[in-house]
């Protein structure tokens, strides 16, 4: 790694050890494409670089170049997990056992900390985006104390916003993985490595590709497979009802962009709730609770931004 990063490290060290003051530098790993920008400490992006996410030493060096020559105070990371985020732990920012093939176990911050000289402040790329969301929930004039976002993409991940902070215990939200019921008329055995059937398995883009043998994208509207999706993200948000009574449930990613699935989502969560949760009572209810993301595409840049802007 240290071999690969000369380079921008030397083309840093011209610039001066502590960067621009008014400019943080972003990078979020995702499953299928790792993103990285500078911008403000409000989150507002100036300049961004778009990659295929490929093994960590390749996906980092191209996230170093865009960003040495750049020169930001600091840098906020929001990655895919499981990932350390204890501050105090000598693992702090290394991947823990991910089912991204070469990732597990890789020094993730220690390796952009070394190239970039400067601080790396490090989170998950779902409580990133909810941290995100909320601000921007806040902006809007809506109350969102406890604001959970959910991507479903690559994987299915989950982040927590409790009054603007990421909600973080032993670990960190693995929601994920969690085991839900498959539909008495589901064959599919699902595709997760650690677990096959938990919710990621099933309901993930890939566990969408190998159960219909297409790209969710190619699907029809009509296709017998958003109405399996629609049940398994919607005992997700029930559960999430349950445990966590948020305020606002942000559904993001590249499969929630299937027209009429959001749709499909809260008319099953009313049903699953069975008239048990307020928050659940009927479509009204559940359409402003269940919502898509204010910032688009970008609330896990915007929060790696501010997380950024915070460490420098």
């Amino acid at each position: 790694m240290e071999r690969r990063f000369t380079q921008a490290q030397s083309a840093e060290r011209r610039g001066g050890p502590s960067g621009s003051a008014s400019l943080f530098g972003a990078v979020e790993t995702g499953g299928t494409t790792t993103r990285a920008a500078v911008g403000d400490a409000a989150g507002g992006i100036v300049a961004r670089a778009a990659f295929a996410t490929a093994g960590p030493r390749e996906t980092l060096e191209r996230a170093v170049a865009f960003l040495a020559s750049r020169r930001p105070a600091a840098v906020g990371v929001a990655a895919f997990g499981p990932i350390c985020i204890d501050p105090g732990s000598p693992e702090h920012g290394r991947l823990l056992e991910t089912p991204k093939p070469g990732w597990s176990r890789f020094p993730l911050r220690a390796e952009l900390e070394r190239a970039l000289s400067v601080p790396i402040q490090v989170e998950t790329d779902v409580n990133a985006a909810a941290l995100a969301e909320q601000s921007a929930a806040r902006a809007a004039g809506v109350a969102a104390g406890t604001l959970v976002y959910v991507t479903v993409g690559t994987g299915v991940g989950v982040g927590i916003a409790v009054d603007g902070r990421a909600h973080h215990g032993a670990l960190h939200p693995e929601a994920g993985h969690l085991r839900v019921r498959r539909a008495d008329d589901d064959p599919f055995a699902g595709c997760c490595p650690f677990h096959g059937d938990c919710l990621e398995g099933l309901a993930s883009g890939p566990a969408l590709r190998a159960r219909t043998g297409s790209d969710p994208s190619a699907l029809t509207h009509g296709h017998d497979a958003w109405r399996l999706e629609a049940d398994l993200l919607a005992q997700l948000v029930v559960a999430l009802v349950g445990v966590l009574a948020p305020h606002q449930v942000v559904l993001g990613g590249g499969v929630m962009e299937a027209a009429g699935l959001l749709d499909r989502v809260r008319a099953r969560s009313v049903e699953l709730s069975g008239g048990y949760s307020p928050l659940l009572a009927d479509a009204a209810q559940a359409g402003a609770l269940i919502v898509p993301p204010r910032l688009g595409g970008d609330s896990g840049l915007v929060g790696a931004l501010r997380i950024a802007a915070a460490a420098g």
